[in-house]
């Protein structure tokens, strides 16, 4: 959230047809009492490909996977095809690939429709994950020698860009394509195994403008204002512009983070701010500090174009690192409050970024998730010694290999305004029901 890592273009809201060959283990739900009993493929220190890496004291990463489409055979008169999907090496991300297919185009083209069934799919590798998968195409009335392609819609996210289509072709003679059936695990569920360390409640929550040990600050540690961000918006508090709309109230529905176009410009540092952000910090509120455990936020988002809702965390040695849990680009066209999440992580030292990566996906297509504005979600992050999980509504959307090992975070919670406009469109405001801390 100190410097933007939003990215990617428009993401379709079509349906999925096809369907990733994967083996469907369920994960085990089973209550354990410390976090070295946690033994599932996400966290056993056995399956970490990249537990000797150097990680520089949180400045260095492994280098991304590069993911690759395969060409693939099926034979005449089978009912599907399947197409591998291949990585290079163990990624220490997730790696998320939107695929479709695309008619042929030569006189043996196969058609969607006739020949194949039309189809779009999510392809998610996770570490420790085989390094081939297949996706399935059914087929329809396929002859010999009738071929269409599969093809990345965009970049994957999480890895590199390898071989972005290969065509699918039917054939007598060759021996079909296999399928991936085993190796692959299901995505983690949210469970905490730490002692709950700090939970918000309307009694409970107070803030103030620089914050204290039993108060958030309503302001960032370095102020009030990211103009290096391209942010337009001041972090108000009440206490020092009695004259706005409250940034901050309890409603029976939660913490409501109201942001607004300001009547009259506030001059901050030089600049003059046209509009209103808000932030709760808990730099100087140590019982939110933790070093490995959970943080949950139980939230609606808004709506508002130019509005940047987030929960976010970082080291209390200094920035970076930081560890985005969830970020709203409402300044970027492409993105749906609904539909959208993304998660990333900073690292570097000093004030300087020396690597960032994530992922920024349309969860309804990837994971059946949706409505984030239009009702309450669960938003959480799980930092263990190996790896950094991140869950929407209790289901694993991303993983990461966890370079900052033996730092401690303490979290942030905003919506910041990144707009020169109107700024009156659908909602401004962010709603916490609830946000909780587990210390491990």
């Amino acid at each position: 959230m100190l410097a933007s890592c939003a990215g990617g273009g428009a993401n379709s809201s079509q349906q999925q047809s096809g369907t990733v060959v994967i083996a469907a283990e369920p994960e085990t739900t089973t209550a354990v009492a410390a976090p070295a009993q946690v033994q599932d493929a996400a966290t056993s220190t056995s399956t970490n490909s990249f537990a000797a890496f150097d990680f520089g004291n949180g400045t260095k990463l492994p280098p991304k996977a590069t993911l690759s489409i395969g060409a693939a055979v099926f034979n005449p008169g089978a009912s599907v095809a399947y197409v591998p999907v291949t990585l290079n090496q163990q990624t220490p991300n997730t790696v998320i690939a939107r695929v479709i297919t695309v008619n042929g185009t030569d006189a043996n083209k196969a058609i969607s429709g006739y020949q194949y069934k039309a189809t779009e799919d999510v392809v998610i590798f996770r570490p420790g994950d085989p390094l081939r998968q297949t996706v399935s195409v059914p087929i329809l009335d396929a002859t010999d020698g009738q071929q269409f392609s599969l093809k990345l819609r965009e970049a994957p996210w999480g890895a590199n860009q390898g071989t972005a289509s290969a065509t699918v072709t039917a054939d007598a003679d060759a021996a079909a394509t296999a399928p991936a059936t085993w190796g692959f695990r299901n995505p983690r569920t949210f469970r905490t195994y730490g002692t709950l360390q700090y939970e918000m409640t309307p009694s409970t929550m107070r803030w103030s403008d620089a914050g204290w040990s039993g108060a958030w600050s309503t302001a960032l540690s370095h102020g009030r204002a990211q103009p290096a961000n391209g942010e337009t918006g001041l972090y108000l508090d009440e206490s020092l512009y009695p004259w706005v709309e409250p940034p901050l109230r309890y409603t029976d529905e939660g913490l409501v983070f109201h942001t607004q176009k300001l009547w009259s410009p506030i001059t901050y540092n030089g600049v003059a701010y046209n509009y209103g952000s808000v932030v709760l910090s808990g730099h100087n509120t140590p019982s939110t500090h933790i070093g490995y455990g959970q943080y949950e936020w139980v939230a609606k988002m808004p709506t508002r174009r130019g509005s940047w809702p987030a929960f976010w965390l970082i080291s209390t040695s200094g920035w970076p690192p930081e560890i985005d849990v969830y970020e709203g680009f409402g300044y970027q066209s492409y993105w749906d409050f609904d539909r959208h999440v993304s998660a990333t992580i900073h690292g570097g030292t000093g004030g300087v970024r020396y690597f960032q990566r994530g992922t920024n996906i349309q969860a309804e297509q990837a994971y059946g998730m949706s409505g984030f504005s239009q009702g309450f979600h669960r938003y959480a992050v799980d930092i263990g010694p190996e790896y950094i999980t991140w869950f929407v509504d209790g289901l694993e959307t991303y993983q990461s290999v966890n370079p900052f090992r033996g730092f401690r975070f303490y979290p942030i919670m905003d919506v910041a305004v990144k707009t020169t406009g109107s700024y009156d469109d659908g909602s401004g405001d962010m709603v916490v029901k609830s946000f909780r801390a587990w210390a491990n």
